[in-house]
Parts: C-alpha cells; structure tokens; sequence
C-alpha cells in the first residue's frame, strides 16, 4: 500500500525572535512544484527539503524528517539578531556569528544600532565588543547605539541621557567598561552624570568629561 504525507508540521526552536511564521516555512517545503503534503513518502527527498529550507537567510538551523504515522516534521532555529548595521545604501541585523540577516516586515528587533561599520571585516571586528555589551546586564540595557569613526575609534550612545561615552579603540575593554561602571555608580548617586556631554574612558586610568 502506497502510503502519503498526511501532515506537514512546523516547529520552532525557543526563542524570541519571530521573522518566520509556519506558513512561510510551509511555502519552503515543496517538492516538484507542489505542497510535500499527500505526496508517497518514497518520493520526498528530505535532504532537499532541509537544504531549501537551511538557505532562507532567517534560519539558523534546520531539520526534515518523516514520522512512522506519516507526518512531515520540521524543526526551525532562527537566527538571533544582536545588531542592526545602518549605514547610507543599507541596514541588516547581525547575528553574533556576524552573519547577515535582511530586514523583516514581519519583525523589528530591539538591539544595537552599529553606524560606520562597512562589510564583513569590519563587522566581525566589532562582534567582541557587542559580545561584551551584551553579556553584562547594565551595559545591555545603557548602550543603545555603537558608532565608528574613521580613526578607528568608537562612540556609544547611551539610554539614560543625552551624553555619549568616547570608548576610543577596541583595545583594554575590561579596562574601560570597569571604569565607566565605577564611574556610573558614583554619578548615577549624586545625579550629576546628567551635567556632562561626553565621558571619555579612552586614557589610562582615568575619566575625562565634558560639559
């Protein structure tokens, strides 16, 4: 006895980002230009199908795979942006691979807005940083933005005002972010951090403001 696909299922992994519904995985999984769905198990070609869904640029991670009761299962990572790149002839999130991944009219992330920063190279230079930012709780919730400027120097803005932190080369990280916390705790206390234009954590064991 012939025996079809009688279900097709789509399933996400945890997480929270949404670029794609089950109905766009559902348009992925076709074979000979038509649904998988009553089509015999014997001709599904499940590496195909996996390698179709694998290239759409929201997904991770993908796995195909056919039941014994005949239902078509397939299990979704999507990618988790940590960034979105903005320059003047494109913007795209990245995730903390540094892969790119094209806006979605289905889903705006909440995460850091990078200026400045052209192309892979670049890209993957700044991800350490990003990946330090987003590792320690305050710095994750106080940095909105990251800027590059031509000297190879980076500027943040910031959430709780209108200053910007001058964090120079991507060099003494721990340093630097060690001193700007210390720093925040002190003014954060006395309310005076809001005084200040700038905040410099780029020379030796200092910080040096601005009004």
């Amino acid at each position: 006895m012939k025996k079809n696909v009688d279900e097709v299922v789509v399933e996400f992994e945890a997480g929270d980002n949404n670029f794609l519904t089950h109905s766009m995985v559902d348009k992925l999984l076709i074979q000979n230009d038509e649904s998988v769905k009553n089509q015999a198990k014997s001709v599904i070609n499940l590496y195909s199908l996996e390698k179709t869904v694998s290239k759409n640029p929201y997904v991770e991670n993908a796995s195909v795979f056919l039941t014994i009761t005949g239902t078509l299962k397939s299990i979704i990572k999507q990618r988790t942006p940590v960034a979105r790149i903005v320059n003047e002839n494109d913007s795209y999130y990245v995730d903390k691979q540094g892969v790119k991944i094209p806006l979605s009219s289905n889903y705006s992330a909440r995460v850091l807005l990078v200026s400045g920063v052209e192309g892979g190279e670049e890209i993957n230079e700044i991800l350490p940083l990003i990946s330090f930012i987003l590792e320690d709780n305050f710095l994750q919730k106080e940095v909105v933005g990251i800027q590059k400027f031509a000297d190879e120097e980076y500027q943040f803005s910031v959430r709780s005002g209108n200053y910007k932190i001058d964090f120079g080369k991507l060099t003494k990280m721990e340093v630097k972010f060690k001193k700007l916390k210390a720093f925040y705790n002190k003014t954060f206390e006395d309310k005076t951090i809001q005084n200040y234009k700038t905040i410099n954590v780029k020379y030796h064991n200092q910080v040096v403001c601005t009004k």
